[in-house]
């Protein structure tokens, strides 16, 4: 979530498990985890947990999809998460004008990327 909050600016605000109230019922080695991870930047809420209670398994079962209004924010965002990335489809027009791409940042997670046409 720093990494995200490096290339996407905003208010990080992290809740780990021994900031809970109920922190007294887990083991040491679990109260690292993160409860909540939310970075809010002009509306624009991304949000994150560590506690899962199956097996991790990376892949593409989610993408993130990050939408925006200004093209060129979303291409600062783009080009920022793209450092280090393990593929990337470039931000292009669609064929209905919009502005889309996608990548898989440096932690296998999908991104797609979105911005609606401008009708001016």
């Amino acid at each position: 979530m720093e990494f995200y909050q490096e290339c996407l600016g905003g208010e990080l605000k992290l809740q780990t498990l021994e900031d809970t109230p109920t922190s007294k019922m887990f083991p040491d080695t679990i109260k690292d985890y993160v409860v909540q991870a939310a970075l809010e930047k002009d509306g624009m809420l991304l949000m994150g947990t560590d506690m899962v209670d199956k097996k991790l398994v990376r892949g593409n079962s989610i993408s993130i999809l990050l939408g925006a209004s200004d093209e060129e924010q979303l291409k600062e965002y783009y080009q920022r998460l793209k450092r280090e990335s393990l593929s990337a489809h470039p931000l292009d027009r669609t064929h209905w004008g919009d502005l889309f791409g996608g990548l898989v940042d440096k932690y296998g997670n999908e991104w797609l990327f979105h911005c609606k046409k401008n009708n001016n």
